[in-house]
């Protein structure tokens, strides 16, 4: 416990701190520039490129070495990798807009091929003198414990760079992203803009390389946007949300990671966002699980508590358990079945209520107004008090509760 009270304080060593700091500023940047992927309904071109992303690592490793450089050099692997994902998502477009297959049919083809081609590329740099050394393979699920000072001032900077460019970029984006036809309509390019959305995923899946790997990154961007959807319905609100999972993500992950060196960072901090996610899926107090099934029971409730008021006003017997609960509850009737006074009121209000409707329904063809009638919905939330006096007096005198 003390240790990964250390890591989280940055005190756990110099290179644990580094990867801390990287890991957040990463899942900040992912967990925004991956929310208008996921509104677009385009999450699996991000997977298509992250593994789009490895014959470019591969290739670029072999021309470096061929021109006698180090191999390993982390720019010009980031270089390899980029155009590679480029092409890839290049292949993509192309294969949707020229044939008739879907896009994820096109995704599916694009990432597999890729990534085979990027296998069999590592088989052969690991058969050569220099391969064996090259740890390429870290970038298949990330490694972080030979990170550098430039490696996380890349990600830093590479991170500001993409969360500058979405605030700038957020609206159009957001049109995009909900209504491309009343965008262009708008005369926003719509074409730009959706390259401008792959751009900054791109460069979040080439900077994320070195720390989840191209297999894990894709989490990275999906995950915390989800998890944000959970919690809000404004995209602003959702953008600093998805921010806040990512980083937190990348932050717990990072320093529970640096207090056990054998496992992994980059499933760690995945595990941490599923975790996240999880929470939300059950806890969220709109859309959660909790949530729904605590609606439910609202709704129930009222359904038995107005059919309960209904049976007394009609003075027909009540059978159902949970109906003489809650109608017990809320002091409608007396342990042994009996109407209260305060009981006998409301019943007898329920049913004016229904007659009330009947009348509305008659005179009004408006569907906006009668069409909200659910038998649950208060007819004073619907029509104003005037409106009700006048169904009253078509109505007549009240009746007393029991009275045919």
């Amino acid at each position: 416990m003390a240790g990964f009270l250390d890591a989280v304080l940055l005190q756990a060593g110099y290179n644990a701190a580094l990867v801390t700091i990287g890991a957040t500023l990463l899942g900040i940047a992912a967990g925004t520039s991956g929310t208008f992927l996921f509104l677009r309904k385009r999450a699996l071109v991000s997977d298509a490129m992250a593994h789009a992303t490895l014959p470019g690592i591969a290739l670029a490793f072999l021309v470096m070495v061929g021109f006698g450089g180090d191999g390993r050099n982390l720019a010009g692997l980031l270089l390899g990798a980029g155009a590679s994902a480029l092409i890839g998502l290049y292949l993509v477009d192309w294969i949707v807009r020229h044939t008739r297959l879907a896009e994820d049919a096109a995704i599916g083809a694009v990432l597999s091929v890729f990534f085979g081609f990027g296998v069999v590329l590592l088989t052969v740099i690991q058969s050569l003198d220099r391969g064996r050394q090259a740890g390429l393979e870290d970038f298949l699920l990330g490694a972080t414990a030979g990170m550098l000072m430039q490696d996380a001032v890349l990600i830093a900077v590479g991170g500001a760079l993409v969360v500058a460019l979405i605030v700038i970029l957020r609206r159009p984006m957001t049109l995009v992203a909900f209504d491309p036809g009343h965008a262009a309509a708008l005369g926003l390019p719509v074409g730009r803009i959706d390259l401008a959305m792959m751009g900054l995923v791109l460069a979040i899946t080439v900077i994320g390389l070195t720390l989840v790997g191209l297999i894990l990154i894709i989490a990275l961007l999906i995950i915390p946007p989800v998890t944000a959807r959970f919690w809000t319905d404004r995209v602003a609100r959702m953008l600093l949300i998805a921010g806040c999972v990512g980083g937190a993500a990348g932050y717990l992950g990072a320093a529970l990671s640096a207090t056990a060196p054998d496992l992994p960072t980059g499933p760690i901090i995945v595990l941490i966002a599923a975790g996240l996610f999880t929470l939300s899926l059950f806890f969220a107090p709109r859309r959660g699980v909790l949530a729904a099934v605590l609606a439910r029971r609202r709704f129930q409730a009222r359904v038995h508590w107005r059919q309960g008021l209904l049976s007394l006003a009609r003075a027909e017997p009540i059978h159902d358990p949970l109906t003489l609960r809650i109608l017990r509850a809320a002091g409608a009737i007396r342990p042994d079945g009996v109407a209260t006074d305060k009981g006998r009121a409301l019943a007898a209000k329920s049913l004016r209520d229904e007659r009330r409707w009947d009348i509305a329904r008659a005179i009004h063809q408006d569907t906006a107004l009668t069409g909200r009638y659910d038998g649950l919905t208060p007819i004073e939330e619907v029509f104003t008090a005037d409106q009700i006096a006048d169904f009253d007096a078509r109505i007549g005198a009240p009746q007393p509760v029991g009275a045919a």
